[in-house]
């Protein structure tokens, strides 16, 4: 027998993380709501969701209105029934020395980063508390624990996300709730942010390698929706060691980043003058980017580690197993030795 139909809202949807995530929702037969500015890009992932076998509902709007995005919770409740899951994903950034950052660009990259996660969770649970259940998922980065230079404005809400989340999980533990919340720590990823996004480096963007193909963070928010009573996942080798970096050694890891942290974001190839910036107007309003960014000859398809963390009682069952088999073994030859 399968499982039910799950109604789940994913903003950001058009592109990046967010389409591989709506696609992978509607693989299992869930009917998702698709929240974005960019009416093109919106068209191609619903066209993508039902393809997968998923039922489609695009709706343009920008997270940072937090009426409008209210409105759009209420218009996914009326066509497609109650929200069970609801995945923030959108985001804005400026990649640029923080000195080079005007306010009004620093505000908006918060407000919709940041306050954009805040706003979408408050309409999910308007929605979800009268019923006692529901998942709603933050989709994070390592920087959410650890900032890095160029990305000023970006790790700021990063972090004020991940300090927002937690301090929301205490409250509906207080309370016993039957929502749970799980935030998704994710590595760098080939999306196409890279080729939108408001940059002032001179050379082209890109994510610090090792890079993942936005598939495998969907299979890290996609598990994260089924099994939401972890506090947070993380995808990639890479976050791994990093969050363990930083938490043992981060005035080493500041320095190593001053050193490394410039060159390591950028391409040899100049940057375009003309590429779109998505921070006040969708790039893919008439064109369509896709899932995947520029990168896809460097990046990964899998990851270890998210198989890992993702079974990490059978992992360490096993490894158990293999110490004590190994104990027994040292032990017989010790013996055998006498």
């Amino acid at each position: 027998m399968g499982t039910a139909r799950r109604i789940v809202v994913v903003t950001g949807a058009s592109g990046g993380i967010g389409r591989a995530s709506a696609i992978a929702f509607g693989k299992a037969g869930d009917a998702v709501a698709l929240l974005a500015r960019g009416e093109e890009g919106l068209a191609a992932a619903a066209a993508d969701v039902e393809a997968a076998g998923g039922t489609a509902l695009p709706i343009p709007v920008d997270v940072a209105d937090h009426e409008a995005l209210d409105a759009a919770a209420e218009r996914v409740e009326r066509e497609l029934g109650p929200i069970d899951v609801w995945v923030n994903v959108a985001f804005t950034s400026v990649f640029s020395r923080f000195h080079e950052i005007a306010p009004e660009e620093y505000k908006r990259v918060t407000e919709v980063s940041y306050l954009g996660f805040v706003y979408g969770t408050m309409s999910a649970l308007r929605r979800m508390r009268p019923r006692n259940r529901g998942t709603i998922v933050q989709v994070g980065s390592a920087l959410a624990y650890r900032g890095i230079p160029l990305q000023t404005a970006y790790c700021g809400a990063k972090h004020a996300i991940q300090g927002f989340n937690e301090a929301l999980r205490t409250e509906l533990l207080h309370e016993r709730s039957g929502i749970r919340t799980t935030m998704v720590q994710m590595p760098a990823v080939n999306t196409p942010q890279f080729s939108w996004v408001l940059s002032r480096l001179p050379n082209h963007a890109q994510p610090v390698p090792p890079i993942y193909q936005p598939e495998v963070a969907a299979r890290g928010v996609f598990h994260a929706a089924a099994h939401p009573e972890r506090r947070e996942y993380w995808v990639g080798g890479s976050t791994a060691a990093t969050l363990i970096a930083n938490a043992v050694a981060p005035g080493i890891l500041d320095r190593y980043l001053a050193k490394t942290g410039f060159k390591a974001q950028q391409t040899s190839d100049p940057r375009d003058p003309d590429q779109p910036e998505n921070l006040w107007e969708p790039a893919d309003t008439e064109r369509d980017f896709g899932a995947h960014g520029v990168f896809d000859a460097k990046s990964s398809p899998r990851s270890l580690q998210l198989v890992a963390s993702q079974h990490h009682g059978a992992v360490a069952a096993v490894a158990g197993a293999v110490l004590v088999g190994t104990a027994a073994a040292i032990s017989a030859l010790v013996r055998g030795t006498r």
